[in-house]
C-alpha cells in the first residue's frame, strides 16, 4: 500500500494541542479556575529553531563580552545571568525556554517569564516541555475531508 502522497499535499491539518495540570502554580490562576497551561505541538521550522537556540544564545554571549570590556567581566556575567544566559546554562535548558515561549497558547509566555519559570517551577517547566516534545512527535491532526457538494435527498 504506497503513500498517497497527492492525498497528503491537499490535506487541511490542525495544529495538536493540549493541557498540562498545573497545581503547584493554583495561586496565580483565577480562584475556581483549573490550574492548566495550554500548549502546542511545535512545527518542522520551529522545531529547528528550537534546536539551535544554545547555539544563537552562545553567540549572544559572545557578543556581549565583546561589548562589555575584559576588565568588567562581572559586569558581563550579571548581564547575561539577568537575561537568563548565564555561562553554566546548559545547552537543553535554552533550547526548552525556546520551546515553552514559542508553543504556550495560555498562558502566553515571553523568555522573561520562561527563565523565571524554569528556575522557580523547575518540575512543572519539565512537564510542559516533555508534553511539547510529545505533541510535536505525534505531529499535526489531519482534518477531516470537505465534503464534495450538498446529498441530493
Amino acid at each position: 500500500m504506497p503513500f498517497d502522497a497527492k492525498k497528503f499535499k491537499t490535506m487541511k491539518f490542525e495544529t495538536r494541542e493540549g493541557l498540562v495540570k498545573v497545581p503547584g502554580l493554583q495561586d496565580f490562576f483565577p480562584e475556581g479556575e483549573e490550574a492548566v497551561w495550554k500548549i502546542r505541538g511545535l512545527t518542522g521550522v520551529e522545531l529547528g529553531r528550537v534546536n539551535e537556540a544554545s547555539e544563537r544564545y552562545r553567540n549572544i554571549n559572545a557578543i556581549l563580552e565583546g561589548l562589555i570590556s575584559s576588565g568588567a567581566t562581572d559586569k558581563a556575567d550579571s548581564v547575561k545571568k539577568l537575561v537568563g544566559l548565564g555561562n553554566d546554562t546548559p545547552a537543553d535548558i535554552v533550547k526548552r525556554i525556546d520551546m515553552l515561549v514559542v508553543a504556550s497558547i495560555d498562558p502566553q509566555v515571553d523568555e522573561d517569564l520562561a527563565v523565571k519559570f524554569c528556575e522557580k517551577y523547575p518540575v512543572e517547566f519539565f512537564d510542559i516541555t516533555n508534553t511539547i516534545i510529545k505533541l510535536t512527535g505525534q505531529g499535526h491532526i489531519p482534518g477531516k475531508p470537505r465534503p464534495s457538494g450538498e446529498t441530493k435527498a
